[in-house]
């Protein structure tokens, strides 16, 4: 056969075991930043909340109540009409409740409910309810998750999906960064074949401010292991999906 010439690269031979791949891996797969709190890339303040006291925690709700009739009097309102006067005790308590999932453990969460399991085919737990907070304008975007893996003889109680997606999206957030904290955490907890998550959702930053484009949404997704490698089971995840 004729010979390539020097500055020619050949092709490599495809085999029946050479898997097809259509991206590298990204160094954030390879290993989880999930540290042993199960916290996952918290913010500093993040194991005080988790570990207050009663007394921290009504000190804490106090202080939030005072920013929030600072607030109140910055855009124009009067914190003592009736309408308003326990408005700031309310306010701080529902944003507590937005960004409980600072005050969750990864682990306690888990509570041990992985199993041994002879299951080597896709999983998946499809079109959970997300409710998060942007962490740049502080207003609400919500959505639906897929989680898909494929288990290395270890399985997590299904459940467990809704409940990890849900401690990370009580937390201010990016899109982005949710949807690799929650792939992340499915890898560390199982370290299976592959995990893929899709997420999409409206942002209301983008409704009720901005651009104004109340029709539009954003999509996400953060594909480890086999769903990087192979274009196939990528498809699919995203088939079922």
């Amino acid at each position: 056969p004729p010979q390539l010439p020097k500055h020619d690269i050949a092709p490599p031979r495809l085999t029946a075991l050479t898997p097809v791949t259509s991206r590298p891996g990204s160094p954030y797969m390879q290993q989880p930043p999930v540290d042993y709190d199960g916290l996952s890339w918290p913010s500093v303040g993040a194991k005080k909340r988790l570990e207050a006291t009663p007394e921290e925690k009504a000190e804490r709700l106090e202080k939030l109540s005072g920013a929030i009739r600072t607030l109140l009097e910055c855009i124009g309102e009067d914190p003592t009409r009736e309408g308003l006067l326990e408005t700031p005790a309310r306010y701080a308590k529902a944003m507590l409740h937005f960004t409980k999932g600072y005050e969750e453990n990864l682990h306690t969460i888990i509570n041990n409910a992985v199993f041994t399991e002879d299951h080597d085919e896709l999983v998946i737990v499809k079109d959970i309810e997300i409710f998060s907070m942007c962490e740049h304008h502080l207003v609400p975007f919500t959505g639906r998750m897929h989680i898909g893996y494929i288990p290395s003889r270890k399985v997590l109680g299904l459940s467990k999906f809704a409940r990890i997606a849900e401690m990370f999206a009580r937390r201010l957030q990016l899109q982005e960064r949710l949807t690799k904290q929650v792939a992340m955490a499915v890898e560390e907890i199982l370290r299976p074949q592959g995990v893929a998550v899709v997420m999409e959702s409206s942002h209301l930053c983008m409704v009720m401010r901005g651009v104004e484009k109340t029709s539009a949404t954003t999509v996400t997704s953060c594909m480890t292991g086999i769903f990087r490698r192979s274009t196939r089971t990528r498809e699919e995840f995203m088939h079922l999906v």
